[in-house]
This record gives C-alpha cells, sequence and structure tokens, in this order.
C-alpha cells in the first residue's frame, strides 16, 4: 500500500479543490493501491470531506482524515510559537503540518509519500515508491536540478551563509519520507525550528527548518518528481511522465491566466474530473462570460460615443510608428507624437490641452501607467480623452488573451 499525504487548511474555501485536483491525478495514473492521508484541522467542510471520500472511493482507493487541531494541539502550539511574523504574512498554518505526519501516521506506515497541493501527478506514483530509501531520512529533489538562474538561487540565505550547499538545497513540495528516521528526528526538527526563527532574514521557514536539518543526507532524486512548471515553460517542454509543481508563478495562485499553456490545461483537464467542478462552477463561468460579454458592449458604445466628431492622435515610440499605423488604419491626416522625443511627455500634455476635446489620444507605449497616472493627476479622463493603446491589440499584435477572469471562475 502506498502512503500519500497532503496537509490542508482552507479557511476561504478555496483549497480544496486544488488538493482534489492533486489526489485525482494521483489515481489516474497508477494502478497501485493508494491510501491518501490528509492533515487538516477545523477549515475542512462537511462537503469538501465528503467529496475527498467519492473521490477515493469512484477510483476504489482509500482516504484517511486526521484534524491537527484535535490531535496535535500541544505540538501545534509549539510550532506556532516558533513562526516568524513574516512566515505568518507569507504562508498558511498548514506547510507546518508536514511535521507532524511522522507522529501522525499510523505506527506501522514506514514511508510516505508528501505531496503540495499546486500538484499534477502525471506519472505512475510507484515509480518513486520503489525507490529505496536506505538510511536516508528523506528523497528529495535539489532545487538547482531545475537548471535555475543563479538570481533565483541567491534567495535561499542558508546557502548564502554557508549553511547547506546550493547542490544539496531542496523544495520541499515533494518529500519521500523515511518516517522511521523521522520519528527519532523531532527534537531535532524542534530546535532547527527556534534556529530558523531566529533569523527572519529564512523566509522559507518550513523549507529552510529541513534544508537545516537534513540536506547533507537526504537521498537525491531525479527532477521527473518535481519538475517546476515554470522552467518547463522557459525550456519550452511539453507535457511527459512527471509530476509538476506550478510553484513560483506571478498570477493567481501559482498558475497562469493563459489556457492555451499547455501545462495550465494539463491541470484543467485533471480538475474538470473532480468533484468540484460542478454546477456551481459551470455557473461561475456563465456569469463571468456574460460580464465580459456586456462590459465589451457597453465599452463598444462608450468608446463610440467618445469619438463621435473627434479625431485621433497616437503617442508611440517612433520605432513602432509603423506598426501602430498598420492597427489603426491611421489616415496621413491623423497626429502622431512621438514619445521616446527628449519633450515627448510635455508635447503630449500641451497637444491635449490644446485638443478642447475635439481629440482622443491613443497612448501607445511601455510604461502606460506612468503616463495615465500624470495625465488623471492633470484632470484629463481616460475613456473620454485618453485610452491605453495596447487595450486593442490581438493576439494577432503579440498580446494573448488574458483569461485570468475565467480561471478565478473555476
Amino acid at each position: 500500500m502506498i502512503q500519500v499525504c497532503f496537509c490542508l487548511y482552507d479557511k476561504t474555501g478555496l483549497y480544496s479543490k486544488f488538493t482534489g485536483t492533486a489526489m485525482l491525478s494521483l489515481f489516474e495514473n497508477t494502478n497501485a493501491k493508494v491510501t491518501v492521508h490528509i492533515l487538516h484541522d477545523n477549515t475542512l467542510t462537511p462537503e469538501s470531506r465528503d467529496k475527498f471520500i467519492y473521490l477515493a472511493g469512484r477510483y476504489n482507493q482509500h482516504v484517511k482524515f486526521y484534524n491537527v487541531e484535535i490531535l496535535c494541539a500541544d505540538k501545534i502550539a509549539e510550532i506556532e510559537n516558533n513562526l516568524s511574523d513574516n512566515f505568518k504574512s507569507v504562508f498558511s498554518t498548514a506547510a507546518m503540518y508536514r511535521f507532524l505526519i511522522p507522529q501522525i501516521l499510523p505506527k506501522d506506515a514506514e514511508k510516505a509519500v508528501y505531496l503540495d497541493s499546486d500538484i499534477v501527478v502525471n506519472l505512475d506514483i510507484a515509480d518513486l515508491w520503489k525507490i529505496q530509501l536506505g538510511d536516508s531520512p528523506l528523497g528529495v529533489i535539489p532545487t538547482i536540478s531545475q537548471s535555475v538562474d543563479s538570481t533565483w538561487m541567491s534567495q535561499f540565505r542558508l546557502c548564502n551563509d554557508g549553511l547547506v550547499k546550493r547542490e544539496d538545497y531542496f523544495n520541499t513540495g515533494v518529500l519521500f519520507m523515511n518516517i522511521n528516521s523521522l520519528r527519532r528526528e523531532e527534537a531535532t526538527m524542534i530546535d532547527a525550528m527556534k534556529f530558523v526563527a531566529a533569523h527572519p532574514a529564512y523566509v522559507y521557514f518550513d523549507q529552510d527548518v529541513l534544508n537545516y536539518c537534513f540536506a547533507a543526507q537526504a537521498l537525491k532524486l531525479p527532477t521527473k518528481f518535481n519538475r517546476y512548471t515554470r522552467y518547463a515553460r522557459a525550456e519550452k517542454e511539453s507535457p511527459a511522465k512527471k509530476i509538476y509543481h506550478f510553484v513560483g508563478q506571478n498570477s493567481y495562485w501559482s498558475f497562469g491566466t493563459d489556457t492555451d499553456d499547455p501545462f495550465n490545461r494539463l491541470w484543467l483537464d485533471y480538475f474538470i474530473r473532480t468533484p468540484w467542478f460542478d454546477a456551481q462552477a459551470i455557473g461561475r463561468l456563465s456569469s463571468r462570460f456574460k460580464q465580459m460579454y456586456f462590459g465589451l458592449k457597453n465599452f463598444a458604445i462608450k468608446f463610440s460615443a467618445t469619438m463621435s466628431g473627434k479625431t485621433r492622435v497616437f503617442f508611440t515610440p517612433s520605432a513602432n510608428v509603423a506598426t501602430v499605423k498598420k492597427i489603426f488604419a491611421v489616415r496621413d491626416d491623423e497626429e502622431i507624437i512621438p514619445s521616446d522625443d527628449k519633450n515627448a511627455v510635455e508635447n503630449l500634455i500641451y497637444a491635449m490641452g490644446k485638443a478642447h476635446g475635439r481629440k482622443v489620444f491613443f497612448i501607445v507605449v511601455q510604461n502606460f501607467g506612468a503616463v495615465n497616472d500624470l495625465l488623471t493627476q492633470l484632470d484629463f479622463v481616460r475613456g473620454e480623452d485618453f485610452f491605453n493603446g495596447t487595450d486593442f491589440f490581438t493576439e494577432a499584435h503579440g498580446v494573448p488573451f488574458d483569461t485570468l477572469a475565467l480561471i478565478k471562475a473555476f
């Protein structure tokens, strides 16, 4: 029996669906018998609990629940006393629950796989389970194996301070745990928590604790067991038989906003097969489409009224003039103000003041936000006196459709 652990803190009610998606991907790709252990607190709702049970039953697998607030109240209090304010502001308490896995799992459990929830298991988990840990307390995937840049590696202060070798530092989103060994290391981990808490620069608290304790002793595993999607995208990979970790994204939660992205589509393909993709999710999608549709209609009406009887002026770098002329079908009698001239902003403000509402200005520059703030301070009105010109670009012009609203609706 393969033992897999997730840790769940779901204060907003939005997190269980990610754990459920990871859990479904796990079941979809294995014929082995699996028991999923969910360490949770009082934020787990009865509805989500029922969905986890239904999901396991659908695949003839097993799921067990452990309320750490009840089972480990004293240990949770001790851990929280060691958390830095910085950690509390960035991470949920559930990030600490993985420290409790060796103590909570049944006494006959000798090893377990821990998985974060921002993961899809796109391989057979038995491939990881069959690896022999030997005396190593953990099987881990070194961060440096992701072909990461040196700038990102410099964030890990444990390495900068010489406490952990760069080639040993690992991400804790996937851990192959030697339970018997870790049970003997409880005091060591508590001491490490106190040490890391005393050094606020160590911002990856739970990860730094485990690295401080075990980086030098851990068994290094192939990257396929914890492949960061950010680097898979950068290296133009296609989804393969790997565990994909949606870590370090700069968008909603840890997923990108482009639904054409193969890794986002991989996650969505698993998500729509979970009990969380239900009538409510479909209703949210429908509502968002309606909002987008009516928003577009209202914008078109307002834009038509704004442009009535007015001419256009374009503010853009000289190098982009030909492109802007093509995209907007600029006529010979329409003015273009180069944004890269020495007095470009002054020229723009002078022209807008002189126009007296007879012209509409299309600002087609990279730093639109700064120009917008300046013009707004001067009492020019966006949507009446000027527009962000790039709002009118399409995918054909190199601006992808932003599906963030749809991702949120899911």
